[in-house]
């Protein structure tokens, strides 16, 4: 069965019938994952594939043959032209599988941070889906400040992510992240760049920080939306925003690794 493209709005998955157009119910997700489509290429599809099928493992979801028919169904109904943002859900109650198929927002290049770190108050930080609610309330706080993102941290103040995306900053001539010891979430394209890194003899380092120990470095944050995003401004505090040098020829990088989606 060959699925038809779809262009928006959320469809329901089942063996039988594929995606079919759906309500939306209102149920909590187990899990969510998401990316960028433009023009049809994707970005580490894979990984995000990886990723998906190993959390809804963890919840007790659907068997892997059908998480993999899933899979083949969505990617097949993906649209080849424009740009869209589309997410696959595991929803809570009915372990239902979906796709909600969105246009993707306007892409940043860079970002607006709010200086004040937030207290950590995901329930599962290593699974994305329970929390996205919560994160997008924590966003709407730092939205007030003047920024478009918010850094989550520790109860000691440790720097961990923002609230939808990794955060890496350079130290010197490293480039450093948080520790996966720390409750992070397993980013997609935080995988991509530390891979890139140490294939071409970058050193990468795990080192904790506050907020307030990133000023005057050069600070990204990445997500599969819009890639990596320099802060160029720290919102609501005395942080100092370095001048994003790296940060060109890594986000060149990162558009010339999207590959086409497979072939239906």
């Amino acid at each position: 069965m060959t699925q038809p493209v779809i262009t928006e709005g959320l469809s329901a998955w089942s063996p039988d019938r594929g995606l079919t157009p759906a309500e939306t119910s209102g149920e909590r997700l187990l899990v969510a994952d998401s990316w960028l489509v433009r023009d049809g290429k994707v970005r580490g599809l894979d990984l995000h594939q990886e990723r998906f099928l190993r959390s809804c493992s963890e919840v007790g979801g659907p068997p892997l043959h059908q998480l993999l028919k899933f899979w083949r169904d969505m990617t097949d109904a993906l649209p080849r032209t424009g740009e869209w943002f589309p997410r696959v859900e595991l929803a809570g109650d009915s372990m239902e599988l979906r796709l909600l198929m969105r246009q993707a927002p306007p892409l940043g290049t860079s970002v607006r941070v709010w200086a004040t770190g937030q207290s950590d108050p995901r329930i599962v930080p290593r699974r994305k889906g329970p929390d996205l609610d919560t994160l997008a309330e924590v966003r709407g706080r730092a939205s007030q400040e003047g920024a478009e993102e918010a850094v989550l941290v520790t109860p000691t103040g440790v720097v961990l992510e923002a609230a939808t995306a990794s955060v890496l900053w350079w130290e010197d001539d490293t480039l450093c992240l948080p520790s996966p010891m720390l409750p992070v979430l397993p980013g997609v394209t935080l995988a991509l760049l530390q891979e890139r890194a140490l294939r071409t003899g970058i050193r990468v380092a795990h080192r904790e920080r506050t907020v307030t120990e990133l000023d005057g470095h050069e600070v990204w944050l990445v997500n599969a939306l819009h890639g990596i995003r320099p802060v160029t401004a720290w919102m609501g505090g005395l942080l100092r925003a370095a001048p994003a040098e790296r940060a060109p020829e890594w986000r060149t990088w990162l558009e010339e690794i999207m590959k086409p989606l497979p072939e239906k």
